[in-house]
């Protein structure tokens, strides 16, 4: 029994050298695996700029590039090739899923604003003008207002059979409120599809932001100052914002605008009344359970003032809201109930 002992023992010693010598051999004869790392990516998409941060072990830059590139062929209004613009001309087009994804989330959160926020706006956009011409109009009547209204309204479009439906075919799509947030949204899922956990993807200021940084810290974001300052030039912050899993969108009237005689015309129109809005809140801020719904919501906000999108915001389970407001000659600060969650 004794002999039979030491063989097992022996035989434990060859195995165990066995796999120690296997092991080294490997390690010499097969490829070092990459490590995982801290990547940032930046560049020009939608007509603003990306920058996007991620822990991989690999430069994920150029499938980046390509998911914004197919929102961008989708929902561009400067891409004449673009679906929207095709609707936009009423061409025959087959929708993408980009296109509908936008679409069902901008519809619902048409009717939840009940018409505040709405993609249809192009025409009273173009007129006043903020669209892509950016040509200023020194006065509209209320007769053109009015008959641009006609046909107005995000009830006056449906989707059918696979096909965006008119009632009017002068109705025309503009989707540069949600578009930034979808991207992010976008650009998130394709991070998280090649394994990313640590990412936070930022488009024009709108954010999707997970897990942690490469300091092992949650990530950090501003929420940006208002101040007359067409320019941007100047970006004092009013909050910074510490998360680990977070979708946030920040619209505001205080970059956007123009004088006429001495009047202040702020880019946010009402599609509703189709003027620019005029009241105290001069940003909101949203986090929702995506960030193509909060930029959408920010939007909504904008247009229906303090009061209003507070009450809005506070019917919506997974939306919150950061509003600053105008209040003489300081600024003040209205969230909604479960903001500091």
């Amino acid at each position: 029994m004794a002999s039979v002992f030491i063989l097992v023992i022996k035989m434990k010693k060859w195995i165990a050298l066995g796999l120690a010598i296997l092991a080294a051999v490997l390690l010499i004869f097969l490829p070092n695996q990459p490590k995982s790392q801290y990547f940032h990516n930046q560049g020009n998409i939608f007509g603003t700029y990306y920058n996007i941060r991620y822990e991989s072990t690999e430069d994920l830059h150029e499938e980046i590039k390509a998911a914004l590139q197919a929102v961008d062929y989708s929902l561009s209004m400067f891409n004449q090739n673009s679906v929207i613009c095709k609707i936009n001309r009423n061409e025959n087009v087959v929708l993408d899923s980009l296109f509908i994804s936008m679409f069902l989330e901008a519809q619902s959160i048409s009717a939840i604003s009940k018409g505040a926020f709405d993609i249809t706006v192009a025409p009273l956009v173009n007129a006043w003008g903020f669209g892509k011409s950016k040509e200023k109009s020194p006065q509209i009547s209320d007769i053109e207002i009015d008959s641009l209204k006609e046909f107005v309204g995000y009830e006056k479009i449906i989707l059918q059979e696979g096909q965006i439906a008119k009632q009017d075919p002068r109705t025309t799509l503009d989707a540069s409120a949600i578009a930034k947030g979808f991207g992010c949204d976008v650009v998130a899922n394709i991070l998280r599809a090649n394994g990313c956990k640590n990412l936070l993807v930022e488009i024009g200021g709108e954010v999707v932001l997970q897990g942690v940084n490469d300091r092992g810290k949650p990530w950090h974001i501003g929420i940006s100052k208002p101040k007359n300052d067409a320019s941007g030039v100047e970006n004092d912050l009013q909050e910074v914002i510490a998360s680990s899993n977070l979708c946030i969108a920040t619209s505001g009237n205080y970059l956007q605008y123009y004088y006429v005689d001495g009047q202040r015309r702020s880019h946010t129109i009402d599609p509703r009344t189709g003027y620019p809005v005029e009241h105290s809140l001069l940003s909101a801020t949203v986090t929702a359970r995506s960030c193509m719904r909060a930029d959408a919501l920010a939007t909504a906000c904008m247009v229906l003032g303090k009061n209003a999108a507070l009450e809005m915001i506070e019917e919506i389970p997974d939306a919150e809201c950061y509003l600053i407001v105008a209040q003489s000659d300081t600024l003040h600060i209205e969230t909604s109930s479960n903001w500091q969650k």
